[in-house]
């Protein structure tokens, strides 16, 4: 038989291109990638055409710091609500956050902010006293940039509002005070920025006491630092 080559390298080329879809479509879609985009959450402002940014705040941490809107600009980080004597949830997540963060360790500017909804007992000093529990249970918290913060009552209540997270005290909750277990994802803008589900819906945030929601969470900030990453474009001048 004949060895035809213009057949052999046809049938090279159509190798290919069924081969190279599924790949793309792999790269594009695991969070490594220059092409998606993460989603912002919020309505975009009709007149200014700005969307949705966490309100001004100014807080206290652990080692008795002011933290602020400033502290964050330039970051990408990731916000939740919890209090040190919560006999819940807590605790899940504050172990669910030294995760991240440790699987987040590698890349420079990311930032953690934990919100207490219990100021009146989560001082700065508490604050110290809660980490080294964390300690001794194993649970590492690194407070290079994780900042835990109180304040005033009715300023952490209404900064929760603009994470678009609820809190509130409530007798009959555990410990005296309901919150969400979500985790809120900020740009280095402070807008809030979510991931889609599989199913082709936006997540909004993401819940700080499951696994798979983590791991969907740590990717995402990886789509969110090569966003910014990405060359801009730049009008042509004709």
């Amino acid at each position: 038989m004949k060895f035809n080559l213009k057949s052999f390298f046809t049938l090279i080329i159509l190798g290919l291109l069924l081969i190279a879809p599924p790949i793309i479509y792999s790269y594009v879609t695991k969070g490594f990638n220059n092409f998606i985009k993460l989603d912002i959450i919020g309505e975009k402002d009709n007149i200014t055409g700005d969307y949705h940014v966490i309100s001004d705040f100014s807080f206290i941490n652990q080692n008795g710091n002011i933290i602020n809107n400033d502290t964050m600009l330039g970051n990408i980080y990731i916000a939740d609500f919890f209090f040190t004597n919560c006999p819940s949830i807590c605790p899940i997540m504050t172990k669910n956050m030294a995760y991240i963060q440790k699987k987040l360790s590698v890349f420079p500017n990311i930032r953690f902010l934990s919100h207490t909804v219990d100021p009146t007992n989560d001082t700065p000093e508490r604050f110290k006293e809660y980490i080294e529990q964390m300690r001794l249970k194993n649970i590492n918290i690194n407070e290079n940039n994780w900042d835990f913060v109180t304040g005033e009552k009715k300023a952490i209540y209404d900064i929760a509002k603009s994470y678009f997270v609820n809190v509130s005290p409530d007798s009959l909750a555990p410990g005296g005070f309901l919150h969400s277990e979500y985790f809120v994802l900020v740009d280095k803008e402070g807008r809030i920025r979510s991931g889609i589900d599989k199913n082709g819906n936006v997540v909004g945030v993401y819940d700080g006491t499951n696994e798979a929601q983590l791991r969907d969470l740590v990717n995402d900030v990886k789509v969110l630092m090569a966003e910014y990453k990405r060359p801009k474009k730049t009008k042509r001048k004709w």
